[in-house]
């Protein structure tokens, strides 16, 4: 099976065609779309990558998109390509978060956080429990600099998986295992969204969003659920 994945979340984006099944992954190609040129560029890039390898839409079985947290615009104009693809030619779609591309780098079973500069010393973390390498979410959310560190010493995690070098400093200031990585693109996305497809998890032209995280108080408080 043919799956088309695309990835604005970042300052350059990408697009990336693989094919797989089961356990089977492997990149056909990938094109990058430079920043600031996603709404000129990336349609094209799109059609120039199909055409390369003699393929159109009508051969794919899947797309997938990178629904962020990341870039405002980026994401607004990814979405908007792939919605519109995915209505005109009825191909089902699949939504990969940036947080969870992270943490598929993690190599320890356990609790995995995965942190991503949000700027304003703020942070994007995930938080998803790793068991014999499948990886499942637990929660999403924005957080002070101050929190991510405190967080990290209440829950305990058995790694901290970021792309951010400031980050990967933060956490092991607070003796976290850490493990830095470069950003994750649309091969990433590839991959994740064709095991989720196969999974039967798809979302409809309606539903899929890109994700804005906010704030989750209930992790900083007593009450908050135990990890």
């Amino acid at each position: 099976m043919y799956i088309l994945a695309i990835d604005t979340s970042h300052q350059n984006g990408s697009v990336a065609l693989a094919e797989g099944g089961g356990a089977v992954f492997r990149l056909i190609g990938q094109s990058i779309v430079e920043g600031g040129t996603f709404s000129a560029q990336l349609v094209p890039s799109i059609a120039t990558l199909l055409g390369k390898h003699g393929l159109d839409l009508s051969k794919l079985g899947c797309l997938a998109a990178c629904v962020g947290p990341g870039s405002f615009t980026g994401l607004r104009i990814g979405l908007a390509a792939i919605k519109g693809l995915a209505e005109v030619m009825h191909i089902p779609i699949v939504g990969v978060s940036t947080l969870e591309a992270l943490a598929h780098h993690a190599t320890r079973d356990g609790l995995i956080l995965a942190a991503s500069d949000a700027r304003r010393s703020e942070v994007f973390t995930g938080e998803y429990r790793r068991t014999g390498g499948e990886l499942r979410r637990e929660a999403e959310y924005l957080c002070t600099a101050v929190e991510f560190t405190a967080r990290i010493q209440a829950c305990g995690p058995s790694e901290v998986v970021t792309s951010d070098a400031r980050l990967a400093q933060l956490a092991g200031s607070v003796h976290a295992h850490v493990m830095t990585f470069s950003d994750p693109g649309s091969e990433a996305v590839a991959r994740i969204g064709l095991a989720k497809f196969l999974r039967g998890e798809t979302t409809s032209v309606d539903e899929l969003d890109a994700d804005y995280l906010r704030r989750d108080d209930n992790l900083f408080f007593p009450s908050a659920r135990s990890s």
